[in-house]
């Protein structure tokens, strides 16, 4: 069988690495932090949250980077609150903002409603002038649950974008087939997903993974921040999104050990041009 790398035109056993910043739009702190991993750093794509406050002006210091969308079911900040674009009733928490919790969308999450509400975070982005390389999920909420998934798939489908997928292990558990569902649809996604535990920083999961990186097209995630007041008052856990950015800009020790797995950074913008071809 031939491999992502490739159809993507490198060896069959080439190793790949996408490392992407999560996070944009959802602050001041995050848009310098990651359009500073993007233009400075090592980071190859990133995923905007459009229905978060600083999303326009991420939207304002866009120069053409490789620019994904993060679908956006939840709000999972105590205080610190955003909601539907499409202001769906189900979508609401009843708190002036999207559910905090996964599950929480789930129980009560109207599926032609999210299907809307997802529809119109892609137009508004691509209204706002991004050149959208590609779509993720924030928080998971539509990888794991098959009816939140068919959502999912359809845009990626219908707007011909590669979708970030969880690694092949985790199908078992969820008890669907997710990426042969989507490759049955023509829909590319990177083979391997680097697993960040939550309210942890990257660092560790990242720096594990490259050590045993597999041959393929890999993604790892960071949340980078910039030091600032707004991020310590909306993240009690600022210190790891502070790392982040600090990882992929000015940190030789793992820019050495990249360098050392032998890895070609590539971007989502190559696995979009596959897919449309």
């Amino acid at each position: 069988m031939t491999t992502l790398p490739e159809r993507l035109g490198y060896p069959p056993d080439a190793k790949l690495l996408i490392l992407n910043c999560d996070g944009l739009g959802l602050s001041h702190a995050s848009n310098v932090a990651v359009f500073e991993c993007l233009r400075n750093g090592l980071a190859t794509s990133a995923t905007l949250m459009v229905p978060c406050p600083w999303a326009r002006e991420a939207a304002s210091a866009y120069r053409g980077e490789d620019i994904g969308l993060d679908l956006t079911l939840n709000a999972e900040h105590d205080l610190y609150r955003w909601g539907p674009i499409t202001h769906a009733p189900s979508l609401l928490d009843g708190d002036g903002g999207f559910p905090r919790t996964v599950l929480d969308t789930w129980d009560h999450a109207d599926l032609d409603e999210t299907l809307r509400e997802c529809r119109a975070q892609i137009e508004r982005a691509i209204y706002w002038g991004f050149d959208i390389s590609h779509l993720s999920s924030h928080m998971g909420a539509l990888y794991t649950k098959a009816e939140f998934f068919d959502i999912y798939l359809s845009l990626a489908v219908e707007f011909s974008l590669p979708a970030r997928l969880p690694s092949a292990d985790l199908e078992q558990q969820v008890g669907f087939p997710f990426r042969r569902l989507a490759a049955d649809e023509g829909v590319v996604s990177p083979d391997h997903l680097i697993a960040v535990p939550t309210g942890d920083g990257s660092r560790r999961a990242l720096s594990e993974a490259l050590l045993s990186l597999k041959p393929g097209v890999t993604e790892g995630y960071v949340c980078p921040s910039a030091d600032t007041p707004e991020l310590h008052a909306i993240n009690a856990g600022y210190q790891h999104h502070i790392d982040d950015h600090e990882l992929l800009v000015s940190d030789e020790s793992f820019r050495g050990l990249l360098e050392s797995t032998g890895a070609q950074l590539i971007g989502y913008k190559e696995l979009r041009s596959l897919m449309r071809a």
